[in-house]
């Protein structure tokens, strides 16, 4: 089993690598929790994309900044040792970096306004870049089978974005 997680985590057939016959039937019981775990750390998983209220890069000193992103359940499927293996994947972690020193864990995605479920001040002006990374577990089957989790998490950074924190003096206008 060692080969065949170092073909998978170098992105090579393992039939090849491992000198596997091609007609070999490998039985189930081969591909293991650990194997799919392999594989699973290797899919190139989704980003997650940071939203951010005020739009158009720009926020106040002071001001409650929203924070969410958008990330919906998806599946994928891959073949293991000539087995078909499906992954059911959602996210269940995002970790807020807000690009003042300060970050924050949560289990929520956040939500756009006027739910406000992840928010941030800004206490001085200056430019900023805030990011999410989002951390992945993974339910497998093979060939249709019964679901079991995959052991572990993946966690994927997110890009950060340009923020712009600007200072605001009120002016007194006429009635």
């Amino acid at each position: 089993m060692a080969c065949v997680r170092q073909a998978i985590s170098s992105g090579v057939d393992p039939f090849e690598f491992c000198d596997i016959p091609s007609d070999a039937e490998v039985p189930l019981e081969a591909i293991t929790p650990g194997l799919v775990a392999t594989a699973f750390a290797e899919l190139p998983l989704p980003a997650s994309q940071l939203e951010v209220q005020p739009p158009n890069g720009r926020t106040l000193v002071n001001f409650e900044t929203n924070f969410f992103t958008v990330n919906k359940p998806f599946t994928e499927a891959l073949t293991l040792l000539g087995q078909r293996v499906e992954l059911r994947i959602e996210a269940v972690g995002f970790g807020w970096r807000f690009g003042d020193g300060r970050s924050e864990q949560t289990r929520t995605a956040g939500a756009p306004y006027p739910d406000l479920e992840v928010t941030h001040s800004y206490l001085r002006a200056g430019r900023v870049r805030p990011s999410v990374d989002t951390t992945y577990p993974a339910d497998y089957r093979i060939n249709g089978g019964p679901w079991a989790p995959v052991p572990g998490t993946v966690t994927v950074p997110g890009a950060a974005v340009g923020l712009r924190v600007l200072t605001a003096s009120p002016t007194l206008v006429g009635y």
